[in-house]
């Protein structure tokens, strides 16, 4: 499958340094930074520094340094926060929407690191 990469995305820009960002990590390959219109108390958006539209293009172009970074940089942001569930019933939920169906907003692979409160069901039940 083609992908075409927008140059031009919010995402891009920040890359860039043309728009400011609220960062909490930044590696190699991977930049987090908190949302603008965060949805829960903690809501952290993790960006591959890299031209990849969605999850799928990123699995199938990415170098294994960059897949392996973007892990390992959700997983430092967890542990940055103190994120991880434990006896305090701390826990997280971890996003990644792609394509129109998934609600993607913005092309550029982003995922969602959501936490603070009870984050309710993932996908409302839908009557049928």
């Amino acid at each position: 499958m083609g992908y075409t990469y927008d140059h031009e995305n919010i995402f891009a820009k920040i890359l860039r340094g043309e728009i400011p960002n609220d960062t909490v990590l930044e590696t190699e390959h991977s930049l987090a930074f908190n949302d603008i219109a965060p949805q829960s108390p903690v809501h952290v958006l993790v960006i591959p520094k890299g031209p990849y539209v969605t999850w799928d293009h990123f699995i199938d172009a990415a170098s294994d340094a960059e897949i392996a970074d973007y892990h390992r940089a959700m997983r430092q942001v967890i542990d940055k926060l103190g994120l991880s569930p434990g006896e305090d019933g701390q826990g997280y939920r971890v996003i990644v929407n792609s394509g129109a169906a998934g609600v993607q907003e913005v092309m550029h692979l982003h995922t969602h690191i959501c936490s603070g409160r009870d984050l309710g069901r993932m996908i409302p039940n839908e009557p049928k």
